[in-house]
């Protein structure tokens, strides 16, 4: 058990049955009434997104989630096959319970599986990934005057919004938290 005001972000703890990684906290203490802690949980198993507020005096049941370290190679149709880098033991993964990351996934992808107990909850991604551009509009000419622009599809699929100078075959960095341009290789 650990008291609320010791929460910090990326911590995973246990409010009512429910497994939770904190994304953000705020320490209030107002001018009358007792001090309270203003959290923004990710609820592990249903990927939902709640905010809750804590009196500063409860304490939360601490979650020891562990992480494995496997490959990407390949997917099934419904599965998504996984390589632990350990032992080489292949884990299929349900298209299901990681829906919001296939967008992401590329062969040989290292990622993070989450276990709470003998549960997969889901996969950690890089925060930020490689991908080639498999199709995008030329630039304009003279069309650069503002930081404008355009959709680039990359290799798995996504449409990331990127410069005009970026061209078909060039290799980019886009970030998996929001889906964004990050640089160019």
């Amino acid at each position: 058990m650990i008291n609320v005001n010791d929460l910090k972000t990326g911590l995973t703890i246990i409010v009512d049955n429910h497994l939770y990684q904190v994304l953000e906290f705020l320490h209030v203490k107002p001018g009358k009434g007792s001090a309270f802690v203003r959290t923004k949980l990710k609820d592990l198993r249903t990927k939902a997104i709640i905010e809750h507020t804590f009196n500063s005096s409860i304490k939360v049941e601490k979650a020891i989630v562990n992480k494995q370290k496997v490959e990407y190679i390949y997917n099934t149709g419904h599965d998504y096959v996984f390589m632990k880098l350990d032992t080489y033991e292949q884990l299929n993964i349900s298209k299901d319970l990681i829906k919001e990351e296939i967008k992401y996934l590329k062969e040989n992808l290292k990622v993070e599986l989450l276990f709470f107990n003998q549960e997969l909850l889901g996969i950690n991604l890089p925060d930020n990934v490689e991908y080639q551009v498999i199709e995008t509009e030329p630039a304009v000419r003279g069309n650069t005057a503002t930081t404008a622009l355009k959709e680039a599809k990359i290799e798995t699929g996504l449409i990331v919004k990127v410069p005009l100078f970026i061209e078909e075959g060039e290799t980019i960095i886009v970030s998996t938290k929001d889906s964004k341009y990050v640089s160019r290789k």
